[in-house]
């Protein structure tokens, strides 16, 4: 564990941002799943509660959130830190003080912030002006680190990443992003089926295809959810609708209801394949019961793979690798 917090490849992160996969290199986000399969076997070990021993974590939601609050605040507590939530409407940005203005003030009190919010641009303007590591909990464009947990849950289960043939069905939303840009940093195979009326950005399939050169990695786009699922490794999906979007439910609903996963979609994937679901899920829209409940799927495996991620990310972009901890 020394090693894996102090080298290079972790000095390359510490005191640092995490706002999308696409700053990492292949070996830096590769060793962020490393280190989270490291603090999930040694959880509660004695040692694990001097990794940030007395470091503080201020974390801003502006969305609501269930696994990323309570795998942050647990984690930090794990780790002997610990956090502070804040409501925007219960902070001065809540009645027009900057975000620069709070990036700086917060920078001389703790010793990162946690955002999660709508926009992208909102956690860089963030980043720009604050002094300490600044991690993206969820954006409307990305949500790297649930992608952290994906993987994570993924090697847990299929073993070696870069062999593996995953497919996203559903909406080209942040998730999908984010996955694509994890895919390609690992070489694997991702295909991302989605309807016409809800793509991909185009400039973010650009980025991830440019970045998967450098690992052999494959970023498939397709339509026909039957045809993506062929032979797959893995099955993902997402909410139809997420935060924000409720009042395009019914026309969303309408769109890519036949891009839900269930039995006969499973059944064309490789025989031992694992099904994965971000949460929550809208059961009986994007999953069904007898999916979402059944042996393949390894959703809750993967929601329980939240806390043992940010334990990793926290680690080591909060500056373990500066060597405040005996290891």
């Amino acid at each position: 564990m020394e090693q894996l917090l102090r080298d290079e490849v972790a000095q390359e992160m510490a005191g640092h941002d995490f706002l999308t996969i696409a700053d990492l290199s292949s070996e830096a986000f590769q060793r962020i799943i490393d280190v989270a399969a490291v603090l999930k076997q040694a959880r509660r070990a004695p040692w694990t509660r001097a990794l940030l021993d007395g470091r503080s974590l201020a974390m801003i939601f502006t969305k609501a959130s269930t696994r990323t609050r309570v795998s942050f605040e647990v984690g930090m507590h794990e780790l002997g830190g610990f956090t502070l939530f804040l409501n925007p409407q219960d902070l001065q940005l809540g009645r027009g003080e900057t975000v620069a203005d709070t990036a700086r003030v917060l920078s001389r009190m703790v010793d990162g912030i946690l955002i999660r919010t709508y926009a992208q641009a909102e956690v860089e303007e963030l980043a720009r002006h604050a002094t300490v590591p600044v991690i993206n909990g969820l954006t409307d464009s990305y949500h790297p680190t649930q992608v952290v947990a994906d993987f994570l849950t993924l090697r847990e289960h299929k073993g070696d990443l870069h062999r593996l043939v995953v497919t996203y069905v559903g909406d080209g939303n942040n998730v999908a992003h984010s996955l694509m840009l994890g895919a390609a940093r690992v070489g694997m195979e991702l295909r991302v089926c989605t309807p016409e009326e809800l793509p991909p950005d185009p400039r973010v399939v650009a980025m991830a295809r440019r970045k998967a050169e450098e690992t052999g990695a494959r970023i498939v786009l397709g339509r026909d959810p039957e045809e993506a699922a062929q032979g797959a490794d893995a099955l993902y999906t997402d909410v139809w609708a997420s935060m924000g979007q409720e009042a395009e439910h019914d026309r969303r609903v309408s769109i890519l209801r036949r891009y839900q996963v269930n039995e006969e979609l499973l059944a064309r994937a490789r025989p031992g394949a694992v099904v994965l679901h971000c949460l929550p899920a809208h059961r009986g829209e994007e999953i069904t019961d007898a999916v979402m409940d059944g042996p393949q799927s390894v959703v809750f495996d993967e929601a329980e793979n939240r806390l043992h991620a940010q334990k990793a990310i926290l680690a080591l972009f909060l500056g373990v690798g500066e060597g405040r901890a005996e290891v």
